[in-house]
């Protein structure tokens, strides 16, 4: 039990989350790559608004390593600081969603 503990605080975030642009109607995706499985209090936030799995927002792990944020059919209002959290280690980055989509360029 001990070693699981140590091993829990000696986790470190290989691959955090990067800013990322999109239209609007598109999706963006978020991954946070940890050393290891079994961190615990994983959470993820859009601008401090806890986030939960739903259709618009799909929250996936794989491995217990590897977090994933999709969220879909972004909106203006959807622009913001999105955060990663595992325990005590944070990770954010940036979304901008742009108002003028593809087609109409």
């Amino acid at each position: 039990l001990l070693l699981l503990c140590r091993a829990e605080e000696a986790a470190v975030i290989v691959s955090g989350l990067r800013s990322t642009d999109v239209f609007v109607g598109e999706s963006a995706t978020f991954t946070c790559e940890l050393s290891h499985p079994g961190v615990k209090n994983v959470q993820w936030w859009l601008d401090g608004t806890p986030l939960h799995n739903n259709l618009v927002t799909e929250i996936s792990e794989q491995d217990g390593r590897i977090h994933t944020l999709t969220l879909n059919d972004v909106a203006c209002h959807d622009s913001g600081t999105v955060t990663f959290r595992a325990g005590s280690l944070i990770s954010s980055a940036k979304l901008l969603v742009k108002g003028i989509s593809r087609l109409e360029r």
